[in-house]
């Protein structure tokens, strides 16, 4: 099958015709919209090469989604700790490439984290591995790191090897109210980082939001405290002495994860018309992230969550206006990634990425410039 994977590679640099990478085709509007593009795709390319439930390790292809590995690991009473925002039949290999995350990163980190090893197609056909299957591995430059998140600009990702988890005893989701004052807000951030208290998940949610995942608390932040039930029970004693805590049904992170395809019908809109931004900055400024993202939410019926650990803010609106251009930046410094944005905003707002290391790098890799041109501030 890889080897399909490197025809087309070869034949498109021979040709010298772009290819867009896609595994389930949801995130093609993802970066900066490309040249238009042959579809390489990669969602037949699927299948659990290597499963080692003793040492915690999976290899898969790319075009395996989240959903079947987390069906094969289940048995073992293990799971993949990656959990991205978006449609529930994302691929791994996508989920690599676009470094996507989601509520679970506050406890596990992002997919940087999760992958031991990647198999790639470089852009003149050449297979290359970074990493390896196992845990404790330190041999040669660390490829695997510079692949994920380079959106398929450095090499077609055909194969990941990741790291699992041990599903807990004991899962239990509280939501606490949220207030709507900045100081009281830090406040209350403070005593949470200072309790004695380790969240699988940390996430802070609009009213929208929590009204539309049934929350009935208004504003919230979500605590899932997960472990051995000596563990749970002590931790849910701290959370409650923090304030009037309310217990969540578990499917509420389901839910979360997929927020995009359930809000209101008034709310939705063609989705080429949606903005899905992120707003990252300091886990420390994560009160001055949260108010910049409500306010671009209140510009129109958005929604908005943020992520306690990491500093980042979600937010999407549907249909936005073009007067959001001057929001679209973090005013204190930060950056702002677009996950979705109306084709009419882009010269406007996109970031450019086209500097010298940059080129450099996508030269080495990708000498013809057919993997996704358009991505990452590449012609």
């Amino acid at each position: 099958m890889i080897q399909q994977v490197v025809d087309a590679v070869i034949e498109a640099g021979t040709r010298r015709s772009p290819l867009r990478i896609t595994g389930s085709g949801t995130w093609c509007d993802a970066g900066r919209p490309g040249r238009p593009a042959e579809r390489l795709d990669l969602a037949t390319l699927t299948g659990i090469v290597e499963y080692e439930p003793g040492d915690l390790t999976l290899t898969a292809r790319a075009g395996t989604t989240l959903r079947e590995i987390e069906a094969a690991t289940r048995e073992n009473g293990q799971f993949l700790a990656l959990d991205p925002y978006g449609a529930p039949n994302s691929t791994l290999g996508a989920t690599m490439a676009t470094a996507s995350y989601g509520a679970l990163s506050h406890a596990f980190g992002g997919p940087r984290d999760a992958a031991l090893g990647l198999e790639f197609v470089t852009g003149d056909g050449r297979v290359a591995r970074g990493g390896g299957r196992v845990v404790k591995n330190v041999a040669g430059f660390d490829l695997t790191r510079l692949l994920v998140g380079s959106w398929g600009t450095l090499g077609v990702i055909t194969e990941a090897s990741v790291r699992l988890r041990a599903l807990p005893e004991c899962d239990e989701t509280f939501a606490l109210p949220l207030p709507a004052d900045a100081s009281a807000l830090a406040a209350m951030l403070a005593a949470l980082r200072a309790a004695p208290i380790a969240p699988w998940c940390a996430e802070l949610v609009c009213v929208n939001l929590a009204n539309d995942l049934a929350l009935g608390t208004g504003a919230a932040i979500l605590l899932r405290l997960a472990g051995n039930r000596e563990s749970v029970a002590a931790q849910t004693v701290a959370v409650a002495a923090l304030g009037h805590s309310s217990p969540v049904p578990s499917i509420t992170w389901e839910a979360l994860r997929d927020f995009e395809r359930i809000l209101p019908p008034v709310a939705k809109a063609d989705d080429s018309e949606c903005l899905v931004a992120r707003f990252s900055s300091r886990p420390s400024n994560l009160v001055e992230t949260w108010m910049h993202a409500l306010a671009v939410a209140s510009t129109g019926d958005g929604r908005a969550h943020a992520t306690l650990a990491r500093g980042v803010a979600r937010v999407k609106l549907t249909g936005p206006s073009p007067s959001l251009r001057g929001a679209l930046r973090l005013p204190f410094g930060g950056t702002t990634i677009f996950e979705k944005l109306p084709f009419a905003l882009w010269s406007d707002v996109a970031p450019a990425a086209d500097d010298a290391i940059a080129r450099g790098l996508r030269s080495r890799f990708d000498p013809q410039g057919v993997l996704n041109p358009g991505i990452l501030g590449a012609a």
